[in-house]
């Protein structure tokens, strides 16, 4: 999982025999989905992209939609080549040594884009966010590295701490495309990953942000509980994953949403094996407000 080039062809692999797959299997290997267009235009505000290991395979529309709405507001979404993995799957798993390499090669692919005056770090999924911004902590004894990682999880920001700060523009946008396409509110149900309400300890600004669109968001009864996935819990303990996970699509559910969205590619794998509606990260919902 923390080699992006050999888990994307494995995951390739797995989703061209999906439907032979045991369901075990399968939950695990969501099918293949057209990422869309790159922007290739050039802005003058830059920020940095953490692609991750898993998504950019898992969900690769994920990252796309998110440099497509920044482009929109005037921001270029630049990805460092170099980075990879963010360092949880295996500082969490006990290889502290593994997950301290991660993240100093992160810090060395990321720095030149930080020195050249990108604005924030991108976090689009929130369990890498919450690690980046421990980088400063958890390297605080590393003489080379220290004061580097304290920036660095500085200008780690997860999506939904920057978009509010371009409201006004994103509401301009989507009140055009409304317009424009004749299509009314959409109505969805919002699951925080616990990494975001609970790690990061951000509550309540993606809800605010999609209100804002026009989008009827609800909350579902005991939203602050796990869905299950949990990193590699869903893997290591199936028979409780598997059980939150069908709690809380009961409680998401009874509000008869259009969709599910949240903010976690880890979440969204996790509650879309067990429903037909339609489960994506909400930046992806924006994106298509956009058009």
């Amino acid at each position: 999982m923390t080699r992006p080039a050999l888990f994307g062809t494995a995951m390739r692999m797995g989703q061209r025999v999906r439907p032979l797959l045991p369901q075990a299997l399968r939950n695990k290997v969501p099918q293949a989905v057209d990422a869309g267009a790159w922007p290739r235009t050039t802005h003058a505000r830059k920020m940095l992209l953490l692609d991750g290991c898993v998504q950019p395979s898992m969900s690769p529309n994920i990252n796309a939609a998110t440099a497509r709405v920044l482009d929109r507001l005037g921001v270029q979404l630049v990805v460092a080549r170099e980075a990879g993995c963010c360092g949880a799957v295996r500082y969490h798993t006990g290889d502290h040594d593994g997950g301290l390499d991660n993240m100093r090669r992160n810090i060395d692919a990321w720095w030149p884009a930080v020195q050249a005056g990108a604005e924030a770090i991108v976090m689009t999924a929130s369990g890498c966010g919450v690690m980046v911004k421990e980088y400063g902590h958890l390297l605080r004894n590393d003489a080379r590295y220290a004061d580097r990682a304290r920036q660095i999880s500085a200008l780690a920001k997860d999506l939904s701490e920057l978009l509010p700060n371009f409201a006004d523009a994103l509401q301009d946008a989507a009140s055009e495309a409304r317009l424009g396409k004749g299509t009314n509110g959409r109505r969805v149900a919002y699951h925080p990953p616990c990494t975001l309400q609970h790690g990061q300890q951000i509550r309540g600004k993606v809800e605010a942000l999609l209100t804002g669109l026009g989008v009827d968001v609800k909350l579902c009864a005991d939203s602050h509980l796990c869905c299950g996935s949990a990193g590699t819990y869903s893997v290591l303990q199936p028979v409780l994953s598997y059980r939150l996970r069908d709690e809380k699509l009961a409680n998401l559910q009874a509000s008869n949403p259009e969709a599910i969205v949240s903010a976690n590619i880890g979440c969204i794998t996790h509650l879309q094996s067990g429903t037909g509606t339609p489960v994506m990260h909400w930046i992806e919902l924006v994106d298509r407000m956009l058009g």
